[in-house]
């Protein structure tokens, strides 16, 4: 790489000292991902000798590349958190040490002989640094605890939750207090309820779920003199039984949410809450807030109420099984289902006006494919199967949807603090890009400078029959951002709502919780205050720095005309960029895990041949997502055959300089599984070429020769090479070259004349 050093008399400020966080690459050099959000700065191998991936440093650019990429030393090591390392141990010429299996690190860890406890050669074990790294020096550690071996079942969560951070076992306080809850709903829980223990409503969730969040039921009913439907949400009471400021709400903060793996759950809250004393279950009265709500014939929300009720759930039915029934009313599920049947009916009802609504309001709607893993009891895949949405599913989304915007609306219009759902427009720089790709595809849509959600929905609808309609949904999805909790509402830019939270999930989201309890505040006429949190310029700055690393803090700003943000503002602050980080580090462990296993899988299936379609593509290669087994990997740019090709980043794809091949987000191809690697999670292809390399097979169809005349053998290839080269007029350059070469060869073959030849 080429690098321009900065002289001392044009310096520009460049040698002030920057603050961030290290962020190692397996390949041995580093980043330090700065607090101010510029452009990371690369770290070279010989500076990452003395810091570890993680750590907080204080770094000096000290030269720019050609393309004015930053490449700094570090000058400080500012926090070094105590986070331990996870990796196999090894015996290697009588030197004990452990090998992270998060590369990253990049180091591994010396071991002295008396500190591996009970740890055999190759277990998996998590060690604690007793010694930082140094120039010179590789880090010391001792053995904290022996996770097992490679291949045990379920060893990948095991470091997954270790390797993310996720707290994975309760305190000795949250149990015990746990413990003292009551089995069921007492006399006195009842107390200032609604009772609706005969208001059939019914639970309806995937096949294997254990938490039941949601109830529904609904009714027709007049909405003034028109037709409407009374649509009822019931949502289980957590928050009477964790108590603000309490072990297990100390507990369920800290987890934030819970976090689903194939095969097991880390949940935020005990099990005796999550799956008995709050989850909705079928035949047993629980506990729940509900959100009841008058709904007009063109779908809108014509007013709601919230109150704390107790209920009975009616029955506990699935997605397939209400599925089912809406497809055939008269069918063994209608039959079997037959005293519910005209609620179903009525839920299908006002569905479909809550539909109407949704597409009036432009919200963005994009079908995409979730995967679901089928494991063994032994915890390896079986297969990977795609999950159905059907009217079951979005019947449900759309209820909860109803009832997270009321939600939005009562805090709103009390003017009290809380935490909202908040996903923003795309960026300008993230809109242009998508500007330039939309007219670089042909379509004759393209959204504006303040670009509406239904925009995005009307290119959607309007490309949906198009070849190409996957490529350019996968473009209109990626120039989103991500959504964030956040006291500062600024809307739901792909829903299209104006405020919008999360209400309806508090077994498993603490800020669902959290909105639980505002709600009853302003139904009591109270104000509730949250418990001690980091706040801002206090002394908890070091774990706001630390969040901070996780997840972008909100970019919506409030006017320059209203008032700094006290310190209950600040607070939710901190509480909204606590569970968004968290939900980010859950996602990251879950895509680990799941990585994890289909590495494994795929490992059976080296050298075999797949179908798949390209779902990205990048300067370095393309990724190809598998259609059988929905598994993603990496056609590197050196397999795509002899020919150079350009990323073009308008169209997303990758073209060929001499040919004009090309490929782009939904290409189809097929390829070979040539290389797994189950540390780096990563999965290498080949491309498959039927019968010759494709670059040769677009020459011939560029230069209009038939794939059915036939291959030319080797001997007529060359005798036709060098025929064309006799008749190909060289250019003086390479007549010079030639000449060279040829009075080179005689004066050697002088100098070796009348000597003998070795012994």
């Amino acid at each position: 790489m080429y690098i321009k050093k900065i002289e001392p008399h044009n310096q520009g400020g460049l040698l002030d000292e920057v603050e961030g966080v290290i962020q190692g690459h397996r390949d041995g050099h580093g980043y330090l991902v700065r607090d101010d959000g510029e452009p990371d700065i690369y770290l070279p191998p010989n500076e990452m000798r003395a810091v570890l991936h993680r750590d907080r440093v204080k770094a000096r650019i000290v030269r720019h590349d050609r393309r004015g990429r930053a490449e700094g030393r570090v000058v400080e090591i500012v926090e070094r958190p105590a986070q331990p390392i996870i990796g196999r141990l090894l015996h290697e010429s009588g030197v004990w040490l452990v090998a992270p299996e998060d590369k990253r690190y990049g180091q591994d860890v010396l071991i002295p002989k008396g500190a591996t406890g009970l740890a055999k050669t190759g277990q998996v074990v998590v060690v604690e640094l007793t010694e930082p790294p140094s120039l010179y020096g590789q880090p010391v550690g001792r053995v904290k605890e022996v996770l097992g071996e490679i291949d045990d079942p379920g060893m990948e969560i095991e470091i997954a939750v270790r390797k993310y951070g996720v707290p994975h076992e309760f305190s000795e306080a949250c149990i015990a207090q746990a413990r003292s809850l009551p089995d069921k709903v007492r006399a006195q829980d009842r107390k200032h309820r609604v009772d609706l223990t005969d208001v059939p409503l019914v639970t309806i969730d995937g096949e294997d779920a254990r938490d039941f969040d949601d109830a529904v039921y609904c009714e027709p009913a007049k909405v003034g003199r028109a037709k409407g439907w009374r649509l009822l949400v019931a949502i289980a009471d957590v928050s009477h039984y964790v108590e603000t400021g309490s072990a297990i709400d100390v507990d369920a903060y800290d987890r934030a949410t819970s976090v689903y793996f194939p095969r097991r759950v880390i949940p935020m809250l005990p099990e005796k809450l999550s799956n008995g004393l709050c989850s909705l279950n079928p035949e047993v009265e629980r506990l729940c807030m509900v959100c009841d709500m008058l709904v007009t014939a063109s779908g809108e929300v014509h007013a709601y109420q919230f109150y704390p009720a107790v209920m009975w759930s009616h029955a506990r039915l699935t997605y397939t099984e209400v599925a089912a029934v809406l497809a055939n009313t008269r069918g063994p599920e209608a039959t079997r289902r037959k005293d519910l049947l005209p609620h179903l009916l009525h839920l299908h009802d006002v569905y479909r006006a809550l539909l109407k609504a949704r597409a009036t309001r432009g919200a963005v709607d994009f079908e995409t494919t979730e995967t679901q893993i089928v494991c063994d009891e032994n915890g390896r895949i079986e297969q990977i199967v795609p999950r159905v949405r059907n009217d079951a599913h979005r019947l449900i989304e759309e209820a909860m949807l109803a009832a997270n915007v009321c939600s939005a609306d009562f805090i709103q219009q009390a003017g009290h603090p809380g935490l909202f759902r908040v996903h923003e427009g795309p960026t300008p720089e993230k809109s242009e890009l998508l500007r330039a790709y939309l007219k670089a595809m042909g379509v004759g849509l393209t959204i504006t400078e303040d670009p509406k959600p239904g925009e995005f929905q009307r290119i959607a609808e309007a490309t949906k029959e198009r070849p190409d309609a996957q490529q350019i949904h996968t473009m209109l999805l990626r120039s989103m951002q991500q959504a964030i909790y956040t006291p500062i509402n600024s809307g739901h830019f792909g829903l299209a709502f104006e405020a919008y939270t999360h209400f309806t999930s508090p077994i498993r989201r603490y800020p669902d919780l959290l909105v639980h309890r505002v709600i009853k505040a302003i139904l009591g006429g109270e104000r509730y205050q949250l418990p001690a949190l980091p706040t801002p310029g206090e002394a908890h700055e070091k774990l706001a720095r630390r969040l901070a690393a996780r997840v972008a803090a909100p970019t919506h700003k409030p006017r320059k005309t209203a008032a700094p943000p006290t310190r209950e503002v600040q607070a939710w602050e901190a509480a909204g960029l606590h569970c968004s980080a968290n939900e980010r580090r859950a996602d990251e462990a879950s895509r680990d895990v799941e990585a994890w296993l289909k590495c494994k899988y795929m490992r059976d299936h080296l050298g075999e041949e797949y179908a798949g379609v390209v779902t990205a593509a990048t300067s370095f290669g393309i990724f190809v997502t598998l259609d059988a087994m929905y598994v993603e990997g990496l056609v590197h740019i050196t397999e795509l055959g002899g020919e150079y090709f350009k990323f073009d980043e308008a169209r997303q794809e990758l073209r060929g300089e001499r040919t004009g091949i090309r490929y782009a987000i939904g290409t189809r191809l097929r390829v070979q599984v040539s290389r797994v690697d189950l540390d780096g999670r990563k999965i290498d292809f080949r491309l498959v070429r039927e019968g010759d390399d494709p670059v040769a097979r677009a020459v011939r169809e560029k230069t209009g020769a038939s794939r059915d005349e036939g291959k030319p053998s080797k001997v007529s290839d060359r005798r036709a090479a060098k025929k064309a080269a006799q008749k190909t007029p060289h250019s003086p350059l390479v007549a010079a070259k030639a000449a060279a070469r040829k009075e080179a060869a005689k004066k050697a073959a002088t100098k070796t004349k009348g000597r003998k030849p070795r012994r």
